[in-house]
C-alpha cells in the first residue's frame, strides 16, 4: 500500500488535534482530582474523540486537495488476446502534489441493443442444482490499476495505459471509469 503524501494542511490537522487532546487531558486532570477510574475514562473519552476528528479532517483534506481529472481517454479492442486497452492523460489540477493515481474500471455486459432478449435476464431460477449452472459467466469486470506511481506535480500531465480483459461474448458494453488520487 502506497501511503498518501501528506501536505502542510494534513499536518496543521495532526498539529491541531494533538493540541486539542493535550489540553483536554489537563482539563480532564484538573476535574477529576483524586477519582482514577474518571480521569482514565475522560483520557480515554478524549483520545477516541480527538483520534476520530483527526481522522475525518484528514480524509476530508485528501479529498480536496489531491485533485485531478482525465484528459483525451481511449479505448481500443484487441481482439487477438481478448482485452481492452485504456489510453489517455492525468493532470493535477490541484495545488499540491500527487503521490499516485489509481483508475477504478468497471466493464458491464449489456448483451441489449439486438433485438432479442437472453434467456435469464430478467430471472434467474433458483432451487436445485444436480449437475451445475451452464451460466458460470460474469456480467461485470472490475478492475483498479495505479496509473501514476511516481508523483504529480500541480499541473502537470502525464501518459497511461490500462489493460483489461474483454470476454468474447460481451456486446454492447457499458465502461464506467474513475480516477482516484492521493
Amino acid at each position: 500500500m502506497m501511503i498518501p503524501y501528506f501536505t502542510f494542511l494534513h499536518w496543521l490537522d495532526i498539529a491541531f488535534f494533538l493540541i486539542l487532546f493535550i489540553f483536554l487531558t489537563v482539563i480532564s486532570v484538573k476535574a477529576a482530582g483524586e477519582n482514577t477510574k474518571l480521569l482514565v475514562s475522560m483520557i480515554f473519552a478524549s483520545f477516541l474523540i480527538t483520534i476520530f476528528s483527526a481522522i475525518i479532517g484528514l480524509v476530508i483534506l485528501e479529498k480536496y486537495t489531491k485533485k485531478a481529472k482525465l484528459l483525451d481517454v481511449t479505448q481500443r479492442r484487441v481482439l487477438i488476446n481478448e482485452t481492452l486497452v485504456l489510453k489517455g492523460r492525468v493532470k493535477n489540477i490541484g495545488k499540491f502534489k500527487i503521490n499516485y493515481c489509481k483508475l477504478e474500471i468497471k466493464l458491464v455486459n449489456n448483451g441489449w441493443g439486438q433485438g432479442k432478449i437472453e434467456k435469464g435476464t430478467f430471472f434467474k431460477p433458483g432451487g436445485l442444482s444436480l449437475f451445475g449452472s451452464k451460466d458460470k459467466k460474469p456480467n461485470t469486470i472490475k478492475a483498479t490499476r495505479i496509473i501514476i506511481k511516481n508523483g504529480l506535480l500541480p499541473g502537470e500531465i502525464k501518459n497511461f495505459s490500462v489493460i483489461i480483459p474483454y470476454p468474447p461474448y460481451f456486446k454492447n458494453t457499458y465502461l464506467n471509469y474513475k480516477l482516484y488520487c492521493h
